[in-house]
């Protein structure tokens, strides 16, 4: 009998400890870990309680159960989170691959930016058979802008997400697709819905996660890469304005909107055959990195992007009708600087990357701005032709400067690669009010003073400069004052 009343009290004192035990580990059950610590505790806590002091024993025996727990729980967390968020693989710098996303990353640019740069010779042409004024007319080129960007926030996800390849061909169908309907459109609402919204939206579909994913081919030489990618832009803003001079007076309009969609046709399609994605993709994640919103950094880069493109755009688009309305050039002659505006910066897009990759890209970016300040300042003084070609030449250069490092610099504060398509989405999407205000903000201004250009030229280098001022609190925030500090 005593040995059997000795048995049923170690049962006893065995059983608190078990009930301990399969609490503690009760959320991780599944894991093979648990077990064996709950079979270790059992086969070491039958001897001790027999003997003194049980209350102790038991109450270290919990304790070491809970510990122990709580560091398996930590290991299979970390071990989850690695496998989620896992570093992406180092991108390959160069190759036949790299290069190609490079070269297709130009066709996508020229389609898109080319094409949207070229809105200056519609506009003059627009002002000349519609009855709605410029700065009414600059409406469609904006919202234009603003689809092409504004959606840049969503759809850099999709890359991150692998989802590449159905959103281009998505995009490029809505933008060639607009293209053909803008050629029966006769009026001023229809252009808003083809040339405006549907091209738009095309457009922008497509091309942030084509050149975040040019981004994601290179390290060291990715100044290189997206400057050489940006080329397209140049490229495009002469060849379109070229193909809309020649033909609009010989085939007509409808005509001349339907071969630049099969130009768009055959170089998308071609995109389509060889573009693809490096990185794994990566499922999880918000939308929207909004602690990206809590570095100061990348509030300065954001803010003198979005201030530098409402005065871009603008002179851009007016740029032509300057010519004629100030300095009564024809139709032909101020087309002529739709294409220097765009052209003269096809080589320089290519020369600050290079810089860039060395020293850094803000470190390049902000003396850039600099420079574009004092160019657009310079705008006020042109009086006539000679004058408006010169100044036309070096805006389109520093301008091109600036737009090939834009992509640079978000990726340079971007600590992770796969997160690169959200991010700069993010600042294209805020940059996309940018471009649907700015042209008919300064072409407010125009009509405000009676058709002259001073105050709406005065106000566009003043928001250049406003660019300029955010920059440098970005870099100073980065590194300081130092100039020798690559950043």
């Amino acid at each position: 009998m005593a040995s059997q009343d000795h048995k049923q009290l170690a049962e006893e004192k065995r059983h608190p400890a078990l009930e301990e035990t399969h609490e503690s580990g009760s959320n991780s059950s599944s894991y093979g870990d648990i077990d064996a610590i709950q079979e270790h505790v059992i086969q070491e806590g039958t001897e001790p309680v027999l003997k003194t002091d049980t209350k102790e024993k038991r109450a270290k025996a919990s304790e070491d159960i809970r510990r122990t727990t709580s560091n398996v729980l930590a290991q299979v967390a970390s071990r989850m989170t690695t496998r989620t968020w896992q570093e992406p693989p180092p991108p390959p710098d160069g190759g036949m691959k790299a290069w190609t996303q490079v070269a297709m990353g130009w066709l996508v640019i020229f389609t898109t930016w080319g094409w949207v740069n070229s809105f200056g010779s519609f506009q003059t042409y627009y002002t000349s058979v519609l009855p709605q004024s410029p700065s009414t007319i600059s409406w469609i080129g904006s919202v234009q802008i603003w689809f092409c960007l504004i959606i840049s926030v969503f759809v850099g996800r999709l890359l991150d997400a692998g989802f590449f390849l159905p959103t281009f061909l998505v995009g490029a169908i809505i933008q060639v697709l607009g293209m053909f309907l803008m050629s029966i459109s006769t009026q001023y609402w229809s252009l808003m819905l083809t040339q405006g919204v549907l091209t738009g939206i095309g457009s922008g579909i497509f091309f942030t996660p084509s050149l975040a994913l040019v981004a994601t081919y290179f390290s060291k030489r990715r100044g290189l890469a997206v400057g050489l990618t940006t080329t397209g832009n140049s490229a495009g803003g002469m060849i379109y304005p070229v193909v809309v001079r020649q033909l609009l007076p010989t085939l007509g309009f409808a005509w001349t909107a339907r071969v630049l969609a099969l130009i768009n046709l055959a170089c998308l399609s071609v995109v389509f055959a060889f573009m693809r994605p490096r990185l794994p993709p990566r499922k999880s994640g918000a939308i929207i990195d909004f602690p990206a919103f809590r570095e100061l950094a990348y509030d300065g880069v954001a803010g003198g992007i979005f201030a530098t493109s409402m005065a871009n755009y603008f002179t851009f688009y007016y740029i032509a009708s300057f010519g004629r309305e100030a300095l009564s050039l024809s139709y032909s002659s101020a087309s002529i600087m739709v294409i220097l505006i765009n052209g003269a910066g096809i080589i320089f897009r290519v020369i600050p990357p290079l810089i860039a990759d060395r020293i850094g890209p803000i470190n390049v970016i902000t003396p850039v701005t600099l420079v574009w300040v004092i160019v657009a300042f310079c705008w006020l003084a042109v009086g006539d032709v000679p004058g408006a070609y010169a100044f036309t030449c070096f805006y389109g250069i520093f301008s091109g400067s600036f737009q090939c490092l834009v992509a640079t610099v978000i990726a340079s504060i971007t600590k992770r690669l796969d997160m690169i398509g959200t991010r700069i989405g993010m600042i294209f999407s805020i940059n996309s009010f940018a471009s649907l205000i700015g042209p008919p903000i300064g072409g407010a201004i125009q009509a405000a003073n009676g058709g002259k250009y001073t105050g709406a030229q005065a106000w566009a280098a003043v928001m250049t400069t406003i660019g300029l001022v955010c920059l440098v609190v970005a870099r100073v925030h980065l590194v300081g004052w130092k100039l020798m500090v690559r950043c």
